[in-house]
């Protein structure tokens, strides 16, 4: 009920209350006339008028005052709690069950389009939590986040907004993380993205949605070029977007079932222009840890910078661990090496002992949709822990990128690896094939630490405790 339709039901209710009490006052003049009429022939006519003066005094008196007490009193429904402003009251508020919606549709370029489209969703009790408009040549696709009634199926919500004159409409779940409004959204990207090289492929697809990045070298590992020349301002096509690699590369983003619009090329220019800007760069965080010997050893994030220390420690493997690593010839382990140790790519650890020397590589690379872990350890440190260490704090970096799962390919007879795997203690799936094996694991619940070691303390790139 809104304030006018109460003050107007105030009003009747108080207009009642007047004509009942007025009425019954000109009944009481009339009795009181008769009585008086008759009081005052009798013997004790003057007596009993006063007394009767007194006693209606006294009656008028306890009425007024009950009146005043019950009109500032609340209504007997009122429990006491605090009214909800209507403006924050959203449906479901009363009980009724909701869920999220992201909704993009197109509306025509006329005014009065989007106030259809907003009146026939509330029609059906949906609430409008964020817009955003992407104006296009001829017409403008406007995005939802949306809370529905649970027992409003997406099929009757994307008939509403059809009839209500939007085309081409898209829906999906959302969640929680969708409620952050827009420019604070694209704030914390940039920060991510101004942190770590290796974050610009996971902040993109945050923005977009579901969507396939592939990041192309500039040459394979034997020189041939790879990447097409892709203008300096990028490409945009109705699925597909092509920017400039700042490595001289080219990244590509794809997204089938949706077309991007002209602010979301805008928006992904922006990020990719402040990485080319801002350079290569990983966090300066290192985590000093103890092996069961009592040696200790630093694990920091890894980039090209290293490839020096990666190719002297290629040098003191042995053959059969390079080869358990890189699956090939092992005299091209070293041309990978760059590419592995690019922050474009994924995510590298490095293990350095007390002396600074490099003695394993933990990597984390991006597949499309998919991601790929891979481990060396250089033989004189293995069988300490340092592989299982390195795994899991790399499974760890995939589940909070948001990574589903995640899979390593190693020869079926590299019992360490599949022990270090199995070590997770997530649930594996396994593929074998002409000796290769292939181990996928989902990573959520990855336990917070190895037992073999344990992190004793963490410095910043300064070398500061």
């Amino acid at each position: 009920m809104t304030e006018a339709s109460s003050a107007r039901t105030t009003r009747r209710h108080h207009w009642r209350r007047e004509i009942i009490e007025l009425a019954a006052l000109f009944s009481a003049v009339a009795v009181a006339d008769v009585l008086a009429d008759s009081l005052v022939h009798g013997p004790s006519g003057p007596v009993l008028l006063c007394s009767a003066a007194v006693a209606l005094l006294a009656t008028a008196g306890f009425h007024a005052w009950w009146s005043r007490r019950h009109e500032n009193a609340p209504p007997p429904t009122d429990t006491g709690a605090t009214a909800t402003s209507p403006s924050t009251t959203a449906p479901g508020a009363a009980g009724q069950a909701t869920v999220l919606w992201r909704m993009r549709t197109t509306v025509r370029d006329e005014p009065g389009s989007l106030a259809a489209l907003c009146t026939a969703l509330a029609a059906r009790r949906v609430d409008i939590l964020n817009l955003q408009t992407h104006p296009l040549s001829d017409g403008a696709v406007d995005e939802f986040l949306l809370r529905a009634p649970e027992a409003l199926t997406p099929e009757e919500l994307t008939r509403t907004v059809a009839g209500a004159g939007g085309a081409h409409s898209w829906l999906e779940r959302a969640d929680a993380h969708d409620l952050v409004d827009t420019p604070t959204r694209m704030l914390g990207l940039a920060t991510r993205t101004a942190l770590d090289s290796a974050e610009l492929p996971l902040a993109l697809r945050q923005l977009l949605g579901r969507c396939t990045i592939h990041s192309v070298p500039a040459r394979s590992l034997r020189g041939q070029p790879l990447a097409e020349q892709v203008p300096t301002e990028g490409v945009l096509e109705e699925h597909r977007m092509k920017f400039r690699d700042p490595s001289g590369g080219s990244l590509t983003i794809e997204r089938p079932q949706l077309p991007f619009t002209p602010t979301e090329f805008a928006r992904v220019r922006a990020l990719v222009d402040l990485d080319a800007r801002l350079g290569q760069r990983v966090p300066p965080r290192r985590d000093v840890l103890t092996l069961p010997e009592g040696n200790e050893i630093t694990v920091r994030r890894a980039d090209t910078s290293d490839l020096a220390a990666a190719r002297e420690m290629h040098d003191r493997c042995s053959p059969k661990t390079l080869g358990l690593r890189y699956h090939g010839p092992v005299g091209d382990a070293d041309r990978y090496l760059g590419h592995l140790l690019s922050p474009r790519f994924g995510r590298t650890l490095a293990v350095e002992t007390a002396s600074g020397r490099l003695v394993a590589l933990g990597h984390l690379l991006w597949d499309g949709e998919e991601t790929e872990v891979a481990l060396l350890v250089e033989d004189a440190w293995q069988q300490r822990g340092i592989g299982a260490e390195l795994l899991r704090r790399l499974v760890t970096m995939a589940a909070e990128a948001g990574c589903e799962s995640v899979y390593a390919i190693t020869r079926s007879s590299n019992t360490g690896m599949v022990a270090a795997m199995r070590g997770l203690g997530l649930p594996l799936d396994y593929q074998i094939e002409e000796g290769t094996l292939v181990i996928t694991a989902r990573p959520t619940g990855v336990p917070a630490r190895q037992e073999s070691l344990e992190s004793v303390r963490v410095q910043d790139g300064s070398g500061r405790r």
